[in-house]
């Protein structure tokens, strides 16, 4: 059976309760351990699911369909 990707907001909303989990105060050591890796790990997985967004919202599909940067025009 094939693992799905998370989406960006499952992987923000287990992020956020692994957080409050944390913040309780109420696990034993192997917990938290065991909290903050998959904290870290999901970190970076949203990190660069946010680069990636960024790297697509700023190019640009030409007429004549190559993809280029967005450049904004500067104001002279």
């Amino acid at each position: 059976m094939e693992k799905k990707e998370k989406k960006f907001e499952e992987k923000l909303d287990e992020l956020e309760g692994l957080v409050k989990q944390l913040e309780n105060g109420d696990v034993d050591l192997d917990k938290a351990i065991d909290c903050f890796t998959k904290a870290t790990k999901l970190v970076q997985e949203c990190d660069t699911d946010l680069k990636e967004a960024e790297k697509a919202l700023t190019c640009i599909v030409k007429d004549d369909g190559s993809v280029s940067e967005f450049q904004a025009e500067q104001e002279s």
